[in-house]
């Protein structure tokens, strides 16, 4: 322990705390986002007030540190309510009809078929009663052109914003209460453009642009290819199959079509070497000129250019990556080292201090576990390797390079990718070794050569060496998907084993020295014996009449249908499927009766079933409004689902009673809507 202490010293000593400003903003961010009840803006502005005072008293004490630490906690306590504030939203509580007038302000995806886009400024028309939400997401026909600025007319059908389909799942609420999205909506008729937006408008330029080269790569590719093109290039993946992100989750390529280190690096960072290669290789500029600086310049440049294109501030990835790179050439144009520790912690603080409810979307979690891992090993103590080495070495390095990033990223974030997709990729390393070759020297340097020539149109060479290197990955990714098979798992998280993983990964960025990796090791027992959940033995869904319950054979339904959206994603989540019927069901006019050797279920369909079946069951469930004198251990009724939103419940056999978890844990928060 002395020499624990003797290595936490030195990292004092090395101004490290700075690295763990980030993580007590995250931790006030979990708290506020946690309670129980909102915190009243008093106490937060009381409890800041005492901070200070605490930080002006001990400017020149030892606990200085402690009390900078509670500073960043209690800011990120803040966070949430400020940007709630400043871009929240009243949420849609019931479903409303009628006829409106908007102003696009974002078009999120397009396909042949339809068009996803967010309004703003919606006007009622006629006798449509008025909304008080701020903008809302609709699906709107693929016909007439739209782009930011535009101002539509329909007939539109709006419905709340759907809570979380699971426990502990993507709360879309909380989401789109930071967005400003109050309801999502469809066009339902009388869609019409009644006025286009500004020229000059920036977003409506970059918009169209974006749908322009989207439309390029269309024309010469088709199918996955054109639909990964477009994904990779301007960021939209709205026409990825499920089948084709099946393949590349299995094979551990998933992050491969999504915007956002991988590829601004290999953008900015072949912009910067080349820039520096071209000047180095003329006398003039090599002798007089900083090209080093200029080539930084370059980079940053090229990688501000791809942002816009990949969607702006609005795609939270790109926008983190591109901080991060930022960060990197402006270290190079200050002559500073620029992979450190400080530099991810300052570009984590800028984002959360952007939109800190991404901190709670697996996107941000995974890289930033991942960056933190990398630039952690990075700066560790390693042997020089050799400078005169063949070139045969040389390669052979670049693979074991490569192999060796995919196995740190992929390990690091192997406990936030279980929790939030259930699914391991086994064979990760292997798939990222045969495609990031593909990745970096064929489809990303020949998409961005494409969209170079395409004012002159002349980019249909390039755009079809782009796709070839696309079929190659597809062609890599379902060779390891196919390896894959049967090795992959289903892990079952709790909270908890994100705690222990954020601890972990505190530890770990704190300490640079090998005692850093002493936090993961100690956060494996822990997430064996605290974090792991159990299987549900009832699932109840809130919005359609899905029930399912878990028998000898697995899980059946004793109501609703195999094809509806609860039930399939209760299939992909837990990976098993889910019979139409349970076997042991009996149902009549008035509902249904399930029974297990554990326990008996009722599902209420009429008022005139509850006297016996409340006497008879441990369960009963009804979409009625269950009465008063229900003696049943458990009732879930529609009160209770309008609250508590999707309901997961496990048979405590110890105590001969379920123990009943709810996927919406607190209705008095700002993104929910009470549905009564």
């Amino acid at each position: 322990m002395t020499a624990l202490g003797e290595a936490a010293g030195d990292a004092l000593a090395g101004r490290r705390l700075f690295v763990l400003l980030p993580f007590a903003v995250i931790a006030g961010l979990c708290v506020y986002a946690g309670l129980p009840l909102e915190p009243a803006a008093w106490a937060l502005a009381a409890l800041g007030l005492a901070l200070l005072a605490l930080l002006l008293a001990l400017r020149h004490a030892a606990l200085l540190p402690l009390v900078t630490l509670l500073s960043a906690f209690w800011v990120g306590m803040c966070l949430l309510p400020l940007h709630g504030l400043c871009f929240g939203t009243p949420m849609l509580a019931h479903p409303a009809y009628g006829a409106f007038e908007a102003r696009v302000d974002e078009v999120v995806s397009a396909t042949d078929s339809a068009r996803r886009v967010i309004v703003s400024g919606l006007t009622p028309i006629s006798s449509t009663r008025p909304l008080s939400i701020v903008r809302a997401r609709l699906v709107v026909p693929p016909q007439p052109p739209l782009a930011p600025g535009d101002r539509i007319r329909a007939k539109m059908r709006l419905a709340p914003v759907p809570g979380p389909i699971l426990l502990g799942s993507l709360d879309g609420q909380f989401h789109a209460y930071f967005e400003g999205v109050g309801a999502y909506g469809t066009v339902t008729s009388e869609f019409a453009l009644i006025g286009e937006g500004p020229a000059l408008d920036a977003s409506r330029w970059i918009e169209k642009l974006r749908m322009a080269i989207g439309a390029r790569i269309d024309a010469q590719l088709d199918g996955a290819a054109a639909a990964i093109g477009r994904a990779m290039v301007v960021g939209d993946q709205s026409a990825i199959t499920d089948e084709t992100r099946d393949v590349m989750a299995q094979a551990g390529l998933a992050h491969v079509y999504s915007i956002s280190g991988l590829h601004l690096s290999i953008v900015a960072g072949g912009v910067f070497f080349l820039l520096r290669w071209l000047l180095a290789a003329i006398p003039a500029c090599a002798n007089r000129l900083p090209i080093k600086k200029l080539a930084a310049v370059g980079g940053l440049v090229a990688a501000a250019g791809y942002l816009l294109v990949a969607g702006g501030i609005a795609n939270v990835p790109a926008l983190r990556s591109t901080l991060m790179l930022g960060l990197i050439f402006g270290a190079v144009l200050a002559g500073r080292r620029a992979l450190t520790m400080r530099n991810v912690a300052i570009a984590a603080l800028a984002i959360l201090l952007i939109d800190p409810a991404s901190m709670f979307r697996a996107s941000f979690q995974l890289s930033f576990v991942a960056v933190v891992a990398l630039i952690g090993i990075y700066e560790m103590p390693r042997h020089a390797g050799d400078r005169d080495r063949s070139r045969i070495v040389r390669m052979m390095g670049a693979i074991w390079a490569t192999a060796a990033t995919s196995l740190i990223a992929g390990t690091a974030t192997l406990l936030f990718s279980a929790y939030h997709f259930q699914q391991t990729a086994p064979l990760g390393v292997l798939g990222n070794v045969l495609v990031l070759p593909v990745v970096s020297f064929v489809i990303m340097p020949f998409g961005l050569l494409s969209v170079l020539a395409m004012p002159l149109g002349i980019e249909a060479p390039m755009v079809a060496i782009m796709g070839w290197g696309i079929d190659r990955m597809l062609d890599g990714a379902t060779l390891v998907a196919g390896w894959s098979q049967g090795l992959t798992g289903n892990p079952l998280l709790t909270q908890w084993a994100l705690l222990f993983g954020l601890a972990a990964l505190a530890w770990f960025a704190f300490f640079p020295t090998r005692w850093r990796l002493l936090g993961p090791a100690l956060a494996v027992p822990l997430v064996l014996m605290f974090g792991l959940d159990q299987r549900p033995d009832v699932l109840i869904a809130d919005t359609t009449q899905a029930v399912a319950v878990r028998g000898a054979t697995g899980l059946g339904l004793v109501a609703g249908k195999t094809g509806s959206f609860a039930v399939a994603v209760w299939s992909e989540h837990y990976q098993e499927a889910i019979a139409d019927k349970f076997a042991d069901t009996g149902c009549d006019s008035l509902g249904c009766i399930a029974t297990t050797p554990q326990f008996s279920i009722a599902v209420v369909k009429n008022a005139a079933a509850f006297e016996e079946d409340c006497a008879r069951n441990d369960l009963v469930i009804t979409r009625l409004r269950a009465s008063r004198t229900c003696a049943a251990p458990v009732v879930i009724d529609s009160d209770a689902l309008a609250a508590g939103g999707v309901h997961w419940l496990v048979w405590d056999a110890a105590a001969a009673r379920f123990e009943v978890r709810t996927a919406v844990p607190k209705l008095n928060r700002p993104w929910r809507a009470a549905r009564w």
